[in-house]
């Protein structure tokens, strides 16, 4: 099986995201990964989604969500032509004597800390999946106390968008 993200354009209406979770579950699919939220254009949100799958059975999916009355357009993003990127919130044990090493560690990664207190750090960071893994390694030893990673984000590389101009006058 292949990892697969789509690009999905629905309009912002009440019970979107059930009815294209629900057609994924009806095919069997596991989400690896959704996000979702608005676009440059008002009432229409992004979708994107990310799910392991053979080319067929994906391009069965992407004909089944053609079909939902308030799904507007999909692309598929491959990797070399687009960016894609992870967002993670990691609370990590930093007592004094610790912070200073829990700090170098997240600027290896180019990480940000977000918040400090007596005995922990919030480090933020973003990138693709393998480098937030890499990164949650190197904090495990100091004790990771709790984590938040969203679902990808993926946008096309270029000049052009998925909303073309009759997009932008409905």
């Amino acid at each position: 099986m292949t990892r697969h993200t789509l690009s999905v354009l629905v309009e912002d209406k009440p019970g979107v995201l059930t009815r294209v979770a629900s057609m994924f579950a009806r095919r069997a699919f596991n989400i690896n990964s959704l996000a979702v939220g608005p676009t440059e254009i008002n009432g229409v949100s992004r979708m994107t989604v990310v799910v392991d799958a053979d080319g067929e059975l994906i391009e069965q999916v992407t004909k089944q969500l053609n079909k939902l009355v308030n799904v507007i357009k999909i692309v598929e993003l491959v990797s070399e032509n687009s960016v894609q990127r992870d967002h993670i919130l990691v609370k990590v044990r930093a007592d004094a004597a610790t912070r200073l090493q829990v700090t170098q560690a997240a600027d290896l990664f180019r990480a940000s800390i977000i918040d400090v207190s007596t005995d922990s750090l919030i480090i933020e960071a973003t990138g693709h999946p393998d480098k937030l893994a890499a990164l949650l390694n190197v904090l495990e030893p100091f004790g990771i106390r709790e984590i938040v990673q969203s679902g990808t984000l993926a946008i096309g590389r270029g000049s052009r968008s998925m909303s073309d101009r009759a997009l932008r006058a409905s």
